[in-house]
């Protein structure tokens, strides 16, 4: 993507809207404060971190061109990379990441490197990484998948009709681009609950009248892995998938005793670490996950510890993740990483052509498990989100030649 200056950043910030079936959004200067909101971001990564501390010897444009090439290399040769040895733990990268171009991009509008004494901060790094993952998943994506609560709409919140995430999320599957939604929530059983959380997106497919090909392309990815949910052709109703046809070897191999103990363990697991903090909760159990709502005021750090605990001290027969919400702590048969890796086998497509937008990346987090099978975004709140799907958007059309449609 050509932006040179502050011009070219302005005009993807600014794209026009328009249309009759969504109501039209305010194009301001307000919208540049997108990427200057930073939510309850907590911010811990091994990359980004080790990337901060390179400024206190580098310049911005040098820390980026660094590990620019450190990641190629990496690509190539994953044990013995020098980005190995100096991040033990780091992951894959699924494709490549032009940094210093991204970086550039950034500059011409938030001038990053022309500060004389701030280095950029972990906010500001973390934008430069996912509009070089944008431009490096564009031309290949095949799939995107969204985290739910935080990333496509606030927590707690659902899909209502004026959320600005429609009409990207249709304009993705109208470029044959798969789209899912791949959330802890669960309700077995229960198809009507998942509709209500999407009630907005699914009510534009009707009015919109979007053929089966189109819808064909929505799916959700429940209980992080155990409910998988696709789009009727008739009526735009949400319906299961039969477990046969998209679960894999593993996942039909989990013994409902195994599962049960589980639940069981991380219950009581869950009662202890309240207990040992002096936090009232209220437990809630479900068939493939269990957590805690405090009945209180907490802070962050009480709910990590907590969800941390059981990660590093909880035994089971089955994967699990125990995980921060926020706002709970829950417990939850498998992970998304195997919710991701059943969906990619389901559609046939390879981690190169996936990408993962999520704002839980950290250690206690249910998206970083993604990172061990495709590329991510970490965005903050649903704004970035809408951001960064905006400017995929003006990358796909690019290389794809396809209109704009809102």
């Amino acid at each position: 993507m050509d932006l040179s200056g502050q011009a070219g950043y302005w005009e993807l910030l600014n794209t026009s809207e328009s249309g009759e079936v969504f109501s039209q959004r305010a194009r301001s200067a307000s919208d540049a404060a997108v990427l200057r909101r930073k939510g309850h971001l907590k911010e811990q990564d091994r990359l980004i971190d080790f990337m901060r501390r390179m400024h206190e010897t580098h310049t911005c444009e040098e820390v980026m061109l660094k590990m620019e090439r450190w990641i190629a290399e990496h690509r190539q040769d994953p044990r013995r990379s020098r980005l190995r040895r100096l991040i033990p733990g780091i992951g894959a990268f699924f494709t490549p990441l032009k940094l210093v171009e991204a970086f550039r991009e950034y500059d011409a509008f938030f001038a990053l490197s022309r500060r004389k004494y701030i280095p950029p901060n972990f906010a500001e790094l973390r934008h430069v990484v996912n509009i070089a993952q944008v431009h490096a998943s564009a031309d290949t994506l095949k799939l995107i998948t969204f985290d739910a609560d935080g990333t496509l709409y606030a927590d707690g919140a659902h899909m209502e009709q004026d959320n600005q995430m429609i009409a990207h999320i249709i304009n993705l599957m109208r470029s044959n681009v798969q789209v899912a939604i791949v959330t802890a929530a669960g309700y077995p059983g229960e198809p009507d609950k998942f509709e209500k959380r999407v009630q907005g997106l699914l009510e534009a497919f009707r009015k919109l009248k979007l053929p089966a090909e189109v819808t064909n392309r929505f799916h959700i990815m429940g209980g992080e892995c155990n409910y998988l949910l696709r789009v009727r052709p008739t009526d735009k109703r949400l319906e299961f998938v039969p477990d046969a046809e998209w679960k894999t070897a593993t996942m039909k191999s989990w013994r409902e005793e195994d599962i049960v103990a589980l639940l069981d363990e991380g219950e009581a697991m869950l009662q202890e670490g309240a207990k040992r903090l002096n936090l009232a909760v209220n437990i809630i159990r479900k068939n493939r996950a269990v957590g805690i709502v405090p009945t209180q005021p907490t802070i962050y750090e009480v709910l990590e510890d907590i969800a941390l605990t059981i990660q590093t001290q909880l035994v089971a027969k089955v994967p699990f993740c125990a995980f921060n919400g926020g706002n709970d702590v829950f417990v939850d048969v498998g992970n998304k990483l195997l919710g991701l890796e059943a969906l990619m086998k389901y559609l046939q497509v390879t981690p190169p052509e996936v990408l993962h937008v999520g704002d839980r990346f950290t250690d206690s987090g249910n998206d970083v498990a993604t990172r061990d099978i495709c590329s991510v975004l970490w965005v903050a709140n649903p704004e970035e989100t809408g951001f960064f799907i905006k400017m995929l958007l003006k990358d796909i059309r690019k290389s794809r030649w396809q209109p704009y449609i809102e």
